[in-house]
């Protein structure tokens, strides 16, 4: 319906479709806090299905450093803290100035990294230029007390203690508990997150899920990268460079499921086991029945067919 500007003459129509696109239009994607789960202080189990070449933990270090200050302690295995990569997906090379990498190729030097990492964070120092007695030059004190850090990286945290010939399998599994503590000391010192991957999901890695306060699972999808955890869920996917939205189901769920408790429809709860069925493209989709039967096979039945 026509609307009054500011100049008291009636404004034209605007239709719900243009609304919505202008609506559209002002979303930032690259704000938006439901792309990208939040690390929270604690111990973080990131399980990665299937990456396809995605580095998802890289991107999620550096979106956490983005939105924190501090730098990042990377106690590395496996390889994951590959230069190349970060230097790709990093939007700024100073932003890898803050991320410091120690590497342990058997189950020994990964403890001690672990182990000597308060060491290393309490007695690095801050070069801090304070001007010098000529012109255009400076001089350089150091400051012993370094910003806190912001993030402790650990992926593939079972990997040296699960190939270590040397070690027994007591001791390897004790080990990997030694390490896990001392990760979660570090969290409640400083107060930060703890990020930590593992290889595979089995007995020998059921304690880092036991100690893990968050555990976020993810999976690459046709759509885009998913995560699902405690308290977050990839619901939306920014396409055409971010400026339109593609919903999942689950999202519309939830909306709708909404919408009826606003108009005084109680949502029915689904009890019945959902079925998992692969569409034409490929991409799994789950089925919810309420009633537990097929109401409308069972309506088209009843009154033979419309």
């Amino acid at each position: 319906m026509p609307t009054e500007s500011s100049t008291g003459q009636p404004s034209p129509p605007v239709r719900g479709a243009d609304r919505n696109q202008d609506l559209v239009h002002q979303t930032d994607p690259t704000s938006d806090p439901t792309l990208f789960p939040t690390l929270e202080q604690g111990m973080t189990l990131l399980d990665i299905s299937d990456s396809r070449g995605v580095p998802i933990l890289q991107s999620v270090v550096v979106d956490h450093l983005l939105l924190n200050d501090g730098p990042a302690f990377w106690v590395d295995a496996n390889g994951h803290a590959t230069t190349t990569t970060l230097a790709r997906i990093a939007p700024s090379r100073r932003l890898l100035n803050r991320i410091h990498v120690a590497r342990g190729f058997t189950a020994y030097q990964h403890y001690a990294a672990v182990a000597d990492l308060s060491i290393t964070v309490e007695n690095r120092e801050t070069p801090v230029s304070t001007g010098g007695n000529t012109p255009n030059t400076t001089s350089t004190s150091h400051v012993q007390s370094p910003p806190s850090p912001s993030l402790i990286v650990a992926p593939a945290v079972d990997a040296r203690y699960r190939d270590e010939d040397s070690l027994a399998a007591g001791d390897s599994k004790t080990l990997q508990a030694r390490t896990l503590a001392q990760l979660s000391t570090y969290a409640n010192k400083y107060e930060i997150p703890i990020l930590v991957t593992r290889t595979a999901s089995d007995k020998f890695t059921e304690p880092i899920a036991t100690a893990a306060d968050q555990h976020i699972e993810y999976e690459q999808t046709k759509m885009g990268p998913r995560f699902v955890g405690d308290d977050f869920e990839t619901l939306v996917y920014p396409v055409d460079g971010g400026t339109y939205y593609q919903t999942t189901f689950a999202y519309w769920r939830q909306l709708l499921a909404a919408r009826a408790k606003h108009v005084g429809i109680e949502p029915t709860k689904i009890e019945s086991q959902p079925s998992v069925t692969d569409n034409q493209d490929g991409i799994s989709t789950t089925e919810m029945n309420p009633l537990g039967v097929d109401t409308l096979a069972s309506t088209w039945g009843s009154n033979g067919g419309w």
